[in-house]
């Protein structure tokens, strides 16, 4: 066994703290407690008996990818969460060519789970068959859904108010004297697009008195990628957008991307804003102002929706939407103001 004085400074804690864990003594906090366990697991000790917690049980976590930011800090904060509940997480991520939502979930039964999250799964197109996911409902199993809305599933959706983002970003880039503002944005049969669509188009129309089509013709689709929303960005700069709001922060990536491959500067000459706030997105160059997505207080409901429906309380069949908040950085600035060239004759 290790010694105090190798556990204590392994958890930065003293060793009193360590004994008192040790042997399940009260007045530490769950911080210490929980630095003098992983302490124990990183020198390769095995925790006494006493001290190991039972799992209630395994619940599937699956995503779309991890390629995308976003997706892995979902991921940490319902794992998280989810641990702090004792249950054990499965992660199971799609890549495209690989394992598909179906076969995960039939995985994930197979291995007796107890609940199942989707994180922006089939749940969110519009055209996919959720026929899955009644028939998972009739068996029983608790689940729950996380940004995307599909009718008719007895059961809680989490999501981030993309109509509100759209008009938080637009009201901003108005704020700052910008009128030909574009909007980079996914394929509309996904739930979050078309709601950003409808709150982009709400918020031209209510800021700027464009009409329904002036405004449609400030939008323009792409992938959700890096390359997606340069493809998009190209197309509104084109129209002379000086301003482009992007539907997750890779696509506002692509958009800086093509406004400096056409000779433009940001924010000098565009101004870009993305949605998501991704890690590490505040420490590119410019950082990237954005709309945070309320991950944490989403993944936290979610979870705890989760465990209540696995105790026998489900969560009434809603959908819960969380408030976005504007995060305000460096790659937005002022309209640019048109140079004028005297002439002399």
């Amino acid at each position: 066994m290790a010694t105090l004085a190798q556990i204590a400074a392994e958890a930065s804690v003293s060793e009193a703290t360590v004994s008192r864990v040790l042997n399940g003594k009260p007045g530490v906090s769950d911080g210490a407690r929980s630095s003098v366990l992983t302490a124990l697991d990183v020198l390769g000790y095995e925790r006494p008996a006493r001290l190991r917690q039972r799992s209630a049980g395994l619940v599937g976590l699956v995503v779309p990818e991890l390629e995308n930011p976003i997706f892995p800090a979902f991921a940490q904060v319902i794992e998280d969460a989810l641990a702090r509940r004792r249950f054990t997480p499965v992660l199971c991520t799609q890549s495209p060519g690989g394992i598909s939502e179906d076969e995960y979930v039939e995985s994930l039964l197979d291995h007796g789970v107890a609940g199942i999250i989707f994180v922006s799964g089939k749940h969110a197109d519009t055209r996919a068959d959720h026929e899955r996911y009644r028939t998972l409902l009739s068996r029983g199993l608790p689940i729950v859904f996380v940004n995307g809305y599909a009718e008719g599933l007895d059961a809680p959706f989490f999501s981030a108010d993309d109509r509100d983002a759209m008009d938080l970003a637009v009201s901003h880039l108005v704020q700052l004297g910008h009128s030909r503002i574009g909007l980079a944005i996914g394929p509309k049969r996904f739930v979050p697009s078309a709601r950003k669509r409808e709150g982009f188009l709400g918020a031209l129309m209510g800021s700027l008195g464009q009409s329904a089509k002036e405004a449609q013709s400030w939008i323009q689709e792409g992938l959700f990628s890096v390359e997606g929303g340069a493809a998009a960005a190209r197309g509104l700069l084109d129209r002379g957008a000086t301003a482009v709001v992007c539907g997750s922060d890779l696509m506002a990536l692509g958009a800086v991307r093509a406004a400096r491959e056409a000779g433009g500067a940001v924010p000098a000459d565009v101004s870009v804003i993305g949605f998501d706030d991704s890690p590490l997105i505040q420490f590119l160059d410019p950082p990237l102002t954005t709309v945070r997505q309320p991950v944490s207080a989403m993944g936290a409901a979610a979870v705890a929706a989760l465990a209540d429906a696995i105790d026998g309380v489900p969560v009434p069949a809603h959908e819960y939407v969380f408030k976005p908040e504007l995060v305000l950085r460096g790659s937005t600035g002022p309209v640019p103001v048109p140079v004028t060239v005297a002439v002399t004759g």
